[in-house]
């Protein structure tokens, strides 16, 4: 659970949430998880605070390694190839404090100086806060990057680029109970926030869950992202020609809304502390939910994009020359026990067994591109790997 629950609150928000329970009687979890993070003063993404690395509440890859960024690079310069070597956009939505923006366009004016002049990187940033901090960051490419809104791209050719960004989305929470599919209402109890299964606010969730093939059984919760495929449908609509590639953590749907995970799979993040309690430290800790990888494919396939490649993430970098890039970065360090360090933070990305290698996962789609062989694709046993002694 989280420690020292009390130690941030935001009065202000929760004054606002109280004042929207009190005219409506009880509001969706989905409608109180996007007061949580995205009140437009007082909500976790928007209002300024450390979110990311050892001084926030949780690490991504982009703040294990810049090598995150660099393989990714390499499979967005084989893609700038692939559209003809044209002028191409990478646009990235929830780009945090702008790290694997950096670390791409890093990557790309040192090892692919022609891709580098080619290309516009357009950050699609809500937050006030975020965006100055990626200003601060990226000074030294300022001339390749810009700030948009989604319907700013429309036209775009390039990749649609996003690193956690679906799993916070607000999400509606469900439960099966007496053979009737209930959705979780949030409401003031005895001055804190609780619960209360109601019948289901739109028909769109029995729906959602319906086109899936999901029934779920008796006692179980789950969440229903609602926001992703109308997300997905408004970056297909904007993609006139290129590739989204999604890394997020998730799971096909029949593994999302399995039997046995009945308690679903929202968790919060405070301090690199996990808890499951979304009512306490109101706008202080991030709420997240697993995405359901089966409906961005589907929804994407519906609007021209077609899937290429989904896997863990490990394989997705190992495709991309994880080993390579290691060995090169170990040949550049002198100190053994500089290179040992640099093995063990770079085994973070791709350890599986519920590491990052394996939670993670990758979606890569395409539209308007026809059949591609993408680095990402190469099976690993296609790949050398001296693998003696590198871990």
């Amino acid at each position: 659970m989280i420690e020292s629950m009390t130690a941030e609150s935001r009065p202000e928000l929760e004054a606002f949430i109280r004042r929207r329970i009190a005219e409506t009687g009880g509001i969706s979890f989905a409608e109180y998880m996007g007061h949580c993070l995205y009140h437009p003063d007082q909500g976790y993404y928007i209002a300024p605070r450390e979110r990311i690395g050892k001084g926030g509440d949780f690490f991504t890859s982009t703040s294990v390694h810049s090598a995150f960024g660099r393989l990714i690079c390499r499979q967005l310069e084989q893609m700038w190839q692939l559209l003809g070597k044209g002028d191409f956009t990478i646009a990235e939505q929830g780009a945090g404090e702008g790290h694997l923006c950096l670390d791409i366009l890093d990557a790309a004016a040192e090892e692919h100086p022609e891709f580098y002049r080619s290309l516009s990187y357009c950050l699609a940033e809500i937050s006030p806060d975020n965006r100055q901090r990626q200003k601060n960051l990226l000074g030294a490419h300022l001339d390749r990057v810009r700030w948009s809104t989604l319907a700013e791209l429309d036209g775009m050719e390039g990749c649609f680029l996003t690193n956690e960004l679906v799993d916070a989305f607000p999400v509606h929470l469900v439960e099966m109970k007496d053979g009737q599919l209930q959705e979780v209402f949030v409401i003031d109890q005895d001055g804190s926030f609780g619960e209360e299964l109601r019948a289901l606010s739109t028909v769109k969730i029995q729906e959602h869950l319906e086109g899936l093939g999901v029934t779920l059984v008796e006692g179980a919760r789950a969440e229903v992202n609602l926001e992703a495929p109308r997300w997905m449908t408004e970056v297909s609509s904007v993609l006139r020609r290129g590739f989204v590639i999604t890394v997020d953590y998730g799971y096909p749907a029949a593994e999302l809304y399995a039997p046995w995970r009945s308690s679903g799979t929202l968790m919060c993040y405070y301090r690199h502390t996990s808890g499951e309690d979304p009512y306490q430290m109101v706008g202080c800790q991030d709420i997240t939910a697993h995405i359901d990888f089966t409906t961005l494919e589907q929804v994407g396939k519906k609007q021209g994009l077609e899937p290429l490649f989904f896997g863990e993430q490990y394989r997705f970098l190992m495709g991309l020359g994880f080993v390579e890039v290691l060995m090169e970065m170990e040949a550049r360090t002198t100190d053994e026990n500089q290179a040992r360090a640099l093995r063990l933070t770079l085994k973070n990305l791709i350890m599986p067994d519920g590491g990052m290698g394996e939670t993670f996962k990758v979606l890569v789609q395409g539209k308007g591109v026809g059949p591609v062989q993408l680095l990402c694709q190469r099976s690993i046993r296609d790949i050398p790997l001296p693998m003696a002694g590198m871990f």
